[in-house]
């Protein structure tokens, strides 16, 4: 499940520059990523708000997608399935309740008849190892009461050198896969219910559905559970709204061999329209943060 808009603040839209960036980071980066994967018996459901139907760039890039035969698309018009915490608990919920609804018919669709769902969150600008959905279908197969699996540890990439470090946040990580029985998946207000915290966790109290990542724990308790190894990698591309080369969480840098275990070895370095980034990427982090946020949150309406 790939959240492209609908998200946030100013509904997860940053106008046409943004959308654009982000679609040529997906084709250049992840696509490569997810075609390499050893176990393609999976379905990418792009999830964006209802604006993007009518969105010329939007539509181009799915009549794109839609020659890539190795890979099943579905695309949902309805919002991102997150409680979306910038909105009064009473309407995230709402938003929540109605995306999953009026998203179903055409997931059902795609999915076809099958006893689980398996959804594993993709964001659009980063990427898996090889091994991951593969090991992903492998571990729940083993594991039945595993109601959640997310990955501990991953690597950071810059996407315009390609120079890849280790990374180690330290809460934890949004790449996470969540196993539903069908029947819950399909009903927006049982699927509610199944990721909703089931204690008070600070201002979130028991029975609002999972507010980010970092709450799954909160979620699943003895039923989530960690991959060890490193299993994601995070891009950096200079338009991310939190997430910088310089991040605190950064490692040791790796050799370039580590790329070819994402599939993307004999990509060729980012280019987008980004006029003041080689100035950017010589601040501190905390400065390219606020940067940031006042560039994409603030001063959107204005590109």
């Amino acid at each position: 499940m790939i959240p492209w808009t609908g998200l946030g603040l100013y509904n997860g839209y940053r106008g046409s520059r943004w959308i654009q960036n982000r679609i040529k980071i997906f084709e250049q980066f992840v696509l490569p990523s997810l075609l390499a994967q050893t176990n393609r018996d999976f379905i990418v459901w792009c999830a964006w708000r209802y604006e993007e139907k009518n969105n010329k760039i939007v539509q181009d890039f799915r009549e794109r997608l839609n020659k890539v035969k190795e890979l099943k698309f579905v695309h949902s018009w309805f919002g991102v399935p997150f409680y979306d915490d910038k909105y009064s608990d009473e309407e995230a919920k709402l938003r929540l309740i109605n995306s999953l609804h009026n998203s179903m018919g055409t997931l059902v669709n795609a999915m076809g008849e099958c006893d689980n769902v398996i959804m594993t969150i993709q964001p659009s600008d980063d990427l898996y190892f090889l091994e991951a959905v593969e090991g992903i279908q492998r571990f729940f197969k083993n594991n039945l009461m595993a109601q959640a699996v997310g990955f501990e540890r991953g690597y950071i990439c810059n996407y315009s050198t390609k120079e890849m470090a280790e990374y180690n946040p330290k809460t934890n990580p949004p790449f996470v896969s969540i196993k539903f029985p069908r029947d819950i998946f399909i009903d927006p207000f049982k699927h509610c219910e199944f990721t909703a915290i089931k204690y008070d966790c600070g201002k979130y109290k028991k029975g609002t559905p999972c507010p980010s990542h970092e709450y799954y724990s909160a979620v699943f308790h003895m039923n989530y559970h960690t991959f060890k190894g490193r299993g994601f990698c995070v891009g950096v591309h200079g338009e991310n709204i939190s997430t910088s080369w310089n991040i605190p969480y950064k490692g040791e840098l790796v050799d370039s061999e580590t790329l070819g275990q994402f599939g993307i070895a004999d990509v060729l370095p980012l280019k987008i329209k980004f006029g003041w980034k080689k100035f950017y990427w010589k601040l501190s982090w905390k400065i390219q943060r606020k940067l940031r946020y006042w560039f994409s949150e603030k001063l959107s309406g204005l590109f």
